[in-house]
């Protein structure tokens, strides 16, 4: 901890026991020690001495053995000739500070008895309120327990005029914390600018005017060790468990406005103590590493404009959006919902236009929590019918934030943007497609509002990871493309993560149920060979989503026994299938397309179809619009693929799956593979000439016909009896 700080609060804790015990003893001097002490109304006596100490300050006498302890807690005043460890000594000297102050308020109490008003609301005389009597703690105390009130800013000081005081207030007051208000800067205080702004002050709008001297600090440090005692169940007397239910429990922080001196150094040092850290728009040293806090102890020089979000973000506290505002319905009864064509008005991606959606991690600093931009057309913008291109691209910031969580969260997507009344959301990644319905429109949506969902529903759902969200809807092709491009690179770099890792390595597969809203019957299984046919988790994926969400879409899955490798029979896929589909599908084979096949939503990047003359396998992706040489295009092959039912010839694949070992495994493989879109071979090419050289066929690439070739099976099998193809020379597929 640095010593400049250290040092300069051991002064302040020094200054201010002497003031208090100066106090003291002109008080026990004029009404004697038996004369009786407390803060107004509570049953809690000095919160603070009680809390840590046990000890019931009830008259003045019993302050004399309290003045001892803080002596004891004092330690030398720093010199340039005295090297110590900082950090303990100064907890301590901010602990001997809370015990002087809280007994220095207490006098006051007796000396000036109408000094505060004692009342939940400022008199047209007094703004200051003093300390929270029993009646007030236990009606707001409660919220501080209940996630109604996470937390509370101890403001020391004011900032520079009453529009910053009153913006800084609106921030806090925007994250539900309570704002209890200390002390003065250059003879200006903080409650003061409010008022004279037109703000409402008071406990019932959470702006608390406790004092006007950096004493009353301990009114704000006191009602959370009270909390600690009323309602998380703490013995008076146990500081450990008080210190530790607040660091954990009471998102509290100190925030200081203008010069610091000694003694608010002292107040900080002391509720460093509870995990509280102090955050200064001043030129004050910092204290950066880790240790009694949560994160940093000590931050300065943050602009006024970022200096609550900064705060939220040393304190640790999480943002918490109990409402999503959006002119529409939301919630999981919207989730299946299907958007059909006479009651549309207009769509994204899917083919219909390019779009794409990528979540991406950034720094804290690069990320402004809630912000949302449309850079484009919006839906008012555009007649019904008038398609338009759409990226979304999320940027998140979290301190427990992973690059592994990535594309977990970015799949969320898919549900939170289905919740919403009038839109349809289907696939992911640059697959993904949105329609929205008259109905939606009329009621006045906008791109915009799909930003709202995803910034609130990411912090409610991944809170735990996440700091920051901000969103970014592009409309406009160019921009589209550039997100298109950075998505491609941030999926490649997602897939390449698996390395060496095989089915035979691994004796857990993951499940992904996340369809299930649009199949109800469908279970996805994803192992490391074979990656979610949606293309967007793999087998790290499935896993990191697993801890970030125990009882989420993602499940462990013993794989059991196998029972017929070349099929891909586990009897614990078996068994967790048929239980998670509710009986309607018994059996399911990681490895072949004609036995028992796995199910699919809708939500496949690719659809794998038998060609039965052709004795191979075709393998089409979403992107390509034309006729395959099954005589169905995509859309009509997703209707033999999808909707959670077992056909065996036809089954969702992800487009990476091509590259797999495991691909069509008990159907021979790579060769069994006859067309390909050309789009989807040239996509894959470097995959896929790499896997053909593997199975020493390097020829095997340029054998696979695409559209350039034919639509048709005859036209198929007569480029691959000249080119030779082998899966003419294999059994035939049953």
């Amino acid at each position: 901890m640095s010593k400049i700080i250290c040092s300069a609060a051991i002064r302040g804790a020094h200054k201010i026991v002497d003031m208090a015990e100066e106090k003291y003893l002109q008080a026990v001097k004029k009404y004697g020690p038996e004369q009786e002490v407390a803060f107004p109304n509570t049953a809690y006596f000095l919160p603070i001495i009680y809390s840590m100490l046990g000890a019931k300050v009830q008259k003045l006498g019993d302050m004399q053995d309290i003045f001892q302890e803080c002596r004891k807690l004092l330690p030398p005043v720093v010199t340039n000739n005295l090297w110590l460890p900082y950090l303990a000594p100064a907890l301590d000297a901010g602990m001997a500070t809370f015990f002087a102050e809280e007994m220095y308020e207490a006098i006051r109490y007796l000396n000036e008895p109408d000094f505060y008003t004692k009342t939940e609301d400022p008199t047209a005389t007094n703004l200051w309120l003093g300390a929270a009597d029993d009646i007030i703690f236990r009606k707001r105390g409660v919220e501080f327990v209940d996630g109604t009130a996470p937390g509370f800013a101890a403001i020391m000081g004011a900032p520079p005029n009453k529009e910053i005081a009153s913006k800084i207030a609106l921030e806090l007051q925007q994250k539900n914390l309570y704002i209890f208000m200390h002390d003065h800067t250059n003879g200006v205080r903080m409650p003061d600018q409010l008022v004279s702004n037109g703000v409402q002050v008071g406990w019932n709008t959470r702006l608390v005017p406790f004092g006007q001297s950096y004493t009353t600090a301990v009114f704000a440090i006191g009602f959370a060790c009270r909390v600690a005692m009323a309602f998380g169940g703490i013995k008076p007397g146990d500081f450990k468990g008080n210190l530790i239910y607040n660091k954990d429990r009471t998102f509290a922080f100190v925030m200081a406005f203008g010069p610091v001196s000694d003694e608010w150094y002292a107040n900080a040092a002391g509720a460093i103590n509870w995990g509280f850290p102090t955050i200064s728009d001043y030129d004050i040293p910092e204290v950066l590493p880790t240790g009694i806090c949560t994160y940093e102890h000590v931050v300065s020089r943050i602009p006024h404009e970022e200096i609550v979000q900064k705060a939220i973000e040393v304190r640790g506290l999480k943002v918490s959006v109990a409402k999503i505002d959006i002119p529409l319905a939301y919630g999981p009864a919207f989730e299946g919902e299907r958007i059909r064509k006479d009651d549309l008005f207009m769509e994204c991606g899917g083919g219909r236009t390019t779009g794409v959606e990528v979540l991406i991690s950034k720094e804290l600093h690069e990320v402004q929590d809630g912000l949302v931009t449309v850079e484009g057309p919006d839906i008012m913008d555009i007649k019904q019918g008038q398609n338009l291109p759409i990226a979304i691209l999320v940027e998140v910031a979290g301190r427990e934030m992973q690059s592994d969580f990535e594309p977990i969260l970015e799949r969320q997507f898919h549900h939170l943007i289905n919740y919403i009344q009038g839109i349809m959301h289907i696939g992911q990644r640059n697959i993904m497609w949105i329609r929205m319905g008259k109905a939606a429109v009329e009621k006045g949506f906008s791109f915009k509002h799909i930003g709202k969902v995803l910034h609130g529903k990411l912090h409610q759902e991944f809170g735990a990871i996440l700091d920051k969200v901000q969103v970014k809807i592009f409309t406009v092709q160019d921009k589209v493309e550039e997100v298109v491009a950075l998505a491609k690179k941030v999926y490649t770099e997602r897939d390449l993560r698996l390395g060496n890792m095989t089915d035979e390595t691994e004796d857990i597969f993951y499940s992904c149920t996340l369809c299930q809203s649009f199949a109800p019957s469908h279970v996805c299984i994803i192992t490391p060979e074979r990656v979610g046919m949606c293309g967007a988790y793999n087998w790290l994926d499935g896993k990191a989503s697993f801890q970030i969400n125990p009882t989420g879409p993602n499940q462990p899955i013993q794989k059991g026994e196998c029972t017929d490798p070349e099929i891909g029979y586990f009897n614990g896929i078996n068994e967790f299938v048929n239980q998670a589909s509710r009986g309607a599908v018994t059996d399911v084979s990681c490895y072949s397309l004609m036995t028992s096949p796995m199910t699919a939503c809708g939500c496949f990047e690719a659809i794998a179809a038998m060609l039965p003359q052709c004795n191979g396998i075709m393998v089409v992706n979403r992107d390509y619009m034309g006729m395959t040489p099954s005589g169905m295009k995509f859309t009509t092959l997703a209707g033999m693929a999808g909707g959670g039912a077992q056909t065996p010839g036809f089954m969702g694949v992800s487009k990476h799956f091509l590259a797999s070992r495991k691909l069509f495994k008990a159907e021979g493989g790579l060769k069994r593979v006859v067309w390909l879109p050309k789009m989807l071979k040239e996509e894959m090419k470097d995959k896929l000439i790499e896997r053909c050289k593997e199975i020493g066929m390097p020829e095997l690439y340029d054998m696979i016909a695409t559209e350039e070739q034919g639509t048709t099976e005859e036209d198929i099998l007569k480029f691959l009896k000249e080119k030779g193809h082998p899966a003419l020379a294999m059994e035939a597929a049953v």
